[in-house]
This record gives structure tokens, sequence and C-alpha cells, in this order.
């Protein structure tokens, strides 16, 4: 399969990195964590450290708070349109430094660099470009009386109009999957709408957030309008989560995290999003377009090494096409060779450290267990087959698996890895019964030429996302987010517009 062979470079043996020592960004200045804690960063595709990240704590995030509380009277003042021109700026700055950025993220997520430049940073630079614009085009609500229909209305002319102000400092807490594109999906509006941010980038993959700082320097950004604080999540995390003067959060990470971040902030009144996880079924019926379809469905599977919450992780396949599908399917499972996330040939790369490539393994072993049967990859990498500088790095076979229960632990929880499991369906009904048979509830994708099927199925599907003989297309204008245990909220477009603020409703009688 083109484009999908990663090639292998001339064995040599590779000196171990320098590290590098990060730091937070408080008040438009790079700062020490203040108990002079650090972590280490270990570059997935080769296992070395290479950098010392800052183990943050309660006195960094009120540090980071107050600084965001400082710059929100004049940056919620500052007229949209100067908001607007200072994330265009930011956006620009991000394409121009695209490939110094993606071969950082690379290199913290252990994905091709590759995809990193063609996929992850362009959508950066979007977020930014996308909320500068749509900031310019929010309108208010008016409702002229309706003196018929209103007790108390009847003698009064007038009208109503509501008002939308900043909320104040937002937390932003972003994963380690899609680091600054996740980030910034957070951030963008955010500030757009005039609010001062405290972002908790995930402590394995933060360098492009650092990055950021800078380019928002270089922008223009006032200073304490962004801030950023690493660590981790039970101590940076929670210390944001739980501050006093935050009183929004914006979460996307698991579903358990996200469930006890719920909790603490509905005991304490705060305006919370949470998009979690996904255990997202791919239907594919008999009269689609087979050829795209398992080509959208190798991609579905094991982009970014199945690390993408929107994955398509299990395939639903009506049983007249399910043979032939399955195997195209494994044919090109079989042609993904893992490589050099730092190879521009490399097309799949490393899982995000050692302990995820644990538990994906562990997840593929349970399945076996339970009577799943392995039509590809179930394994880790032979190291012999990787290129020298990679053979401490966490690598995971592209896996397909057929013959489970669909009520089983493999098929009910999310493995966020490059497996993917396959049902067989008779009837239009039994595809629905099993895509909803789950409590995860984020996106499903279905394959069909049949219109009226299509519509029917989005309708009956519980997912926050349909694609429609498409997968991972987004319109950025358009609301994103899960049912069930996937989330609560959405962002996006207007309804990114009205989580980040405060409506007011002023009624006015003449």
């Amino acid at each position: 399969m083109r484009g999908l062979l990663s090639s292998h470079r001339r064995e040599q043996t590779y000196p171990p990195p320098v590290p590098e020592k990060l730091t937070n960004f408080i008040s438009g200045k790079h700062v020490p964590p203040v108990n002079g804690n650090y972590l280490d960063l270990i570059e997935p595709g080769t296992g070395l450290k290479v950098a010392d990240v800052p183990d943050s704590a309660v006195a960094d995030v009120n540090a980071a708070v107050a600084a965001a509380q400082a710059a929100f009277p004049a940056w919620s003042a500052t007229p949209a349109l100067e908001r607007s021109r200072i994330l265009s700026r930011i956006g620009a700055l991000l394409e121009a430094n695209k490939d110094k950025l993606a071969a950082a993220e690379s290199r913290d997520t252990g994905k091709p660099i590759s995809l990193a430049r063609e996929v992850d940073i362009p959508r950066t630079a979007t977020n930014f470009n996308a909320f500068a614009g749509i900031i310019l085009n929010t309108s208010s609500d008016f409702h002229a009386f309706d003196r018929g229909g209103v007790p108390g209305a009847m003698d009064t002319e007038g009208f109503n109009y509501t008002l939308r102000k900043p909320r104040g400092v937002a937390g932003l807490i972003a994963p380690w999957n899609l680091p600054l594109y996740l980030l910034t999906w957070k951030i963008a509006p955010a500030l757009a709408t005039g609010n001062t941010a405290v972002c908790k980038p995930s402590e394995v993959t933060p360098t492009t957030a650092s990055m950021l700082a800078d380019l928002c320097n270089e922008a223009g950004l006032p200073a304490g309008v962004l801030n950023i604080v690493h660590g981790r999540g039970q101590t940076a995390g929670g210390a944001l989560v739980t501050h006093p003067d935050v009183p929004t959060i914006s979460f996307t990470g698991s579903t358990a995290v996200g469930r006890w971040i719920g909790k603490e902030c509905g005991d304490r009144l705060k305006r919370v999003s949470l998009e979690l996880g996904g255990k997202n079924p791919f239907v594919v019926f008999a009269d689609a377009d087979l050829d795209k379809a398992v080509t959208t469905a190798a991609r579905a599977a094991f982009s970014n090494q199945g690390q993408i919450c929107l994955c398509g992780s299990r395939l639903l396949l009506h049983e007249s096409i399910a043979d032939k599908f399955t195997a195209d399917l494994v044919a090109r499972a079989k042609a993904l060779t893992p490589g050099d996330p730092s190879d521009p040939a490399t097309r799949f790369g490393a899982l995000t450290g050692a302990a995820h490539l644990q538990k994906v393994d562990g997840m593929v072993r349970q399945a076996c267990e339970l009577g799943g049967r392995v039509l590809c990859g179930g394994a880790k990498a032979d190291p012999a087959l990787l290129p020298a500088r990679c053979k401490g790095g966490s690598y995971y076979l592209p896996t397909v698996i057929e013959g489970l229960d669909p009520t089983c632990a493999i098929e009910q929880e999310e493995i966020f890895g490059p497996v993917v499991t396959i049902q067989r369906f008779k009837t239009d009904d039994e595809a629905v019964k099993l895509a909803n048979g789950t409590c995860y509830g984020l996106a499903s994708t279905i394959f069909t030429r049949d219109l009226n099927r299509a519509h029917a199925m989005a309708a009956r599907i519980e997912s926050g996302l349909v694609w429609v003989n498409c997968w991972m297309v987004r319109d950025l204008r358009t609301p994103f987010g899960g049912m069930k245990q996937s989330g609560v909220g959405r962002e996006g477009g207007q309804d990114a517009i009205k989580f980040f603020t405060e409506p007011k409703n002023v009624c006015i009688g003449l």
C-alpha cells in the first residue's frame, strides 16, 4: 500500500540526547517551579530521557492564577478586533514555525513527524485563525416583548437583549495524544472571548506548549493572559480544578479523571466541559463503497497509533461483506511498519510511553483469554526490526481481533492503541444495537450508499458526532462533544463562545 511502508536508515549508534530543562510560563516569563522539583521527560520513540519537566504544585498554580486575574480586566476590555488580530498573529507564527513544532511534537509523542507536520501543527494554527474570525461574527440575541403571550407585559412596550461577558480565569487541561492541537482548541476560544487562561499540558508531552508561550509573546499577547503550568494531574491539575478563583474548567482526557473533575466542579458550582473517552463504532453496510470504506477504516483504526479519542475502534460489518473487508483491512494493517518517528518516511510510530505500551499489550492478551482471534499484530514490535536508536522505544504492531463477545471488557473499554475489533451484523436494527452497546457515545462512522439509511442510522446511533462515508472531517464551527460517559458539554464555534462567556439578559421597558 503506497505511502505506508517505513524506510529504514542505515544502522548506527546514536548517543543519548542532552536533556533540556523546561519551565513554567507565568505573567509572560519563563520561571522554574517553586519547589525546584522536576520530572523526567522520556522520548517514546527511543526510551531515552530528553528533558526535565517542572513537577509543579499548588504554589505554581496560585501564581499563575494570580497573574491571569491581574491581566483579566485589561484583556476583557480589549476590543474584539484587537483580540482577533493578536490571535491571527499567533496563528501565523505557528504556521511559520511548523517544522520546529512538528519535530518537538513527534519527539514527545512518538507520532510520525509527517503526521505532526501535515495535521497536528496546521490544525493548531487553524484553531487560532478560526476563532479570530468567529469572535468578529458573534451576535447578541434580541427579543421584542410578546404582548399577547407573557403575563405582565400586556401594558408595556419594550424588548430584551442578551449580553455575553467573559467569565474570568479559565483552567484548560489537555491530554498527551494531540498535545498542541487540543490545547489550542481550548486556548483560542477562551482568549477570543476575553478570558485569561491557566493551562496544564500533559507532563509527558509538554514541549510544544512551552514553544507556544514564546510565540504568544512574539505576537504581542499581554503578559498574564496566557499562563502555562507543567506537572502531574494529581498535583498541578488538581490544584487548578479546585482553585476558588478559576470559575471555568475545560478538560480533555480519560473518563475516570473526567468523572473526578466533574464532581469537584459540581461541588464548587463551576462551569465545566468534559471531552472524555470513546469506543467508537465504524459501521459498514453491504452497499458501501468498499474500497473507500476499508481505506478509511484503516486510517480510523491506526492513525496516531490508534491514540485518538475519535478512532473507529469497533468495526461493525454486514455479514455479506465481512470476510473480504476483513482480509483487506488485515493486509493494510500488516503493511504498516513501525519506524523512527523522526523519519519523514515513517507512517506508523511509537505509543506514547512504556506504561501505555504495557496497558495495550495487556488488553490484547486479555482479549485472547476471552476467546478473541488475533488476525494480525497482537504483540510488541521486534526491536531487531527497528532502527538502532529506536530499539528501546514503545512500539506495538497494528492489531485486528475478531470473535469476541460484544459485551466483554475488550469491546466495552477504551484501549487507546492500534487495536480494532470486528463484529458482524445482519440487519440495521442489529447494527444499531451493537453501535449503542457501550457506555460511550463520542463518535461514529457509517458507510452506505443509501441516503435514507444514512439519515436513519445517524439519528438512531447515540454519539455526539456521526460521519457518513468519511472520517475525521472537522468544521470548527460545529459542536464537538460526546454523549453518555464520553463527556459533558459541547465546544466549537458558537458553542465554545457560549461556554466561555456568561449571558446576561437586559430587559428594557419603553
